[in-house]
């Protein structure tokens, strides 16, 4: 018996408490792959029935159900073992898929074979753009920005907040820093030689260093703006926990990538931009323990960084 040829594209959404974002992206998703792809969806142990609703309302899903929640990077990592495509593409389940959206990242990447990694435009709810698509590679001086808080009093500036990539609308096709995971297109060759997301980051960080590490194998990522998916941005995790989760992938990644003196002044100007905004900010209705405060406030939970995966 001969084994069932490649597909084109394997979509990889990675869910956790997002059942009906879930069905609406499925939905959504579905009949743009068929033909040519598969969808693999793997359930972190979710507790509202999304693993119920893939395997009765999406039969033609593969559906990998973890009995543990193991993050979103990790769970990529266990979904793409099960792929066949020639493409993985990451995908947010609290997105809603665009017509032609797949097919104008696959166009992409067949006419730009050398970037490796491909991406697309996000938009909100109420169709303004979300910028978070894409962003420029952390430096030095953009740490710096954040520690003095140019990159909050002057928002969208190219120099003092040059990791947004300033005003840019994601309206053309451009070399990107790094494309972020909610709509990640990358070659499969890639992606095994990177050994796909570093399993100690649990969540946020892991696409960051998934592009610095792609960068040094010679990748350049692009993305074009006929590839569109409307996202709504971080619906399985609270304020407050966000900031911690996003702040741990930040020291995690610094502790990843910097070196010496470097490593140092990186950490020490992630916590200063922490500690000004927690104490330029107003306490919110819900108390000191929110938002910057509280991130502040549980600094140790994430100063240290995630631990090493065995």
């Amino acid at each position: 018996m001969s084994a069932a040829p490649p597909l084109d594209v394997s979509v990889v959404v990675v869910s956790y408490e997002v059942r009906d974002l879930l069905a609406a992206c499925l939905d959504s998703l579905l009949p743009q792959v068929r033909g040519r792809g598969e969808v693999v969806v793997l359930d972190n142990a979710s507790s509202d029935g999304s693993a119920a609703l893939v395997r009765e309302r999406y039969p033609e899903v593969v559906l990998v159900a973890s009995p543990d929640n193991v993050g979103f990077g990790r769970g990529c990592n266990a979904a793409a073992q099960q792929a066949r495509g020639r493409y993985l593409l990451l995908l947010n389940p609290d997105t809603v898929v665009h017509d032609g959206a797949v097919d104008a990242l696959l166009d992409l990447a067949a006419r730009t074979p050398e970037a490796g990694m491909w991406g697309g435009r996000t938009v909100g709810v109420d169709g303004a753009l979300d910028p978070r698509s894409c962003w420029g590679l952390p430096t030095l001086w953009s740490r710096t920005c954040f520690a003095l808080g140019l990159d909050s009093a002057f928002r969208g500036s190219r120099v003092f907040d040059p990791e947004s990539l300033g005003r840019w609308q994601r309206d053309d096709e451009r070399e990107v820093g790094m494309v972020t995971g909610c709509l990640l297109l990358v070659e499969r060759g890639l992606w095994d030689r990177l050994g796909g997301f570093d399993p100690r980051f649990f969540m946020y960080g892991e696409d960051t260093d998934l592009a610095l590490r792609a960068r040094a194998l010679g990748a350049r990522p692009r993305v074009t703006p006929d590839a569109t998916v409307t996202h709504v941005v971080g619906a399985s995790s609270a304020r407050v926990d966000k900031l911690v989760l996003l702040m741990r992938g930040k020291t995690t990644l610094a502790r990843a990538h910097r070196r010496g003196a470097a490593q140092r002044y990186e950490l020490a100007a992630l916590g200063a931009g922490v500690a000004l905004r927690a104490a330029g900010g107003r306490v919110a209705r819900r108390g000191p323990g929110a938002g910057w405060r509280g991130a502040w406030a549980r600094r140790r939970e994430w100063w240290a960084g995630y631990p090493d995966a065995a």
